[in-house]
């Protein structure tokens, strides 16, 4: 069990009885989703050919943004906001497929691009799984 997980487990209000596990994988694919993708971004304006790694950066860094917000939004387990939660991990992994499609273009050239599509990927996935079980 890992940190995220064992907060889940010992809050003493949860709002549903969504599966804990689930839940913090979302959480922390949504967190190492942001910062790789951070670290991406700073990584392509380190590169020669910056200019053509502009979306590449502009995609990199709303996923960070929406990545970071989705994994605080999930952290929190009083109350119930069911409603914001699924368009969050929506717009997340809609975020996460968009940038993984950029950095996936780049990938060939640029390690970090490929590492960057990779962490997209699994938090689309995560995001994806946690979002079916709330439906």
């Amino acid at each position: 069990m890992n940190d995220t997980s064992a907060m889940l487990s010992t809050h003493p209000v949860a709002a549903d009885d969504l599966d804990v596990n689930l839940l913090a994988e979302a959480i922390d694919a949504c967190l190492a989703c942001a910062q790789t993708c951070t670290s991406c971004a700073d990584a392509c304006l380190a590169e020669d050919d910056v200019a053509k790694l502009r979306d590449c950066i502009r995609t990199d860094l709303d996923c960070a943004d929406i990545c970071a917000t989705t994994a605080r939004v999930l952290s929190r387990r009083t109350g119930e906001n069911t409603e914001v939660v699924k368009a969050l991990l929506s717009a997340c992994r809609t975020a996460c497929g968009n940038c993984a499609e950029d950095c996936e273009s780049h990938a060939e050239h640029h390690a970090h691009c490929k590492i960057c599509a990779d962490a997209c990927r699994r938090c689309e996935k995560a995001c994806g799984e946690l979002l079916a079980a709330l439906s």
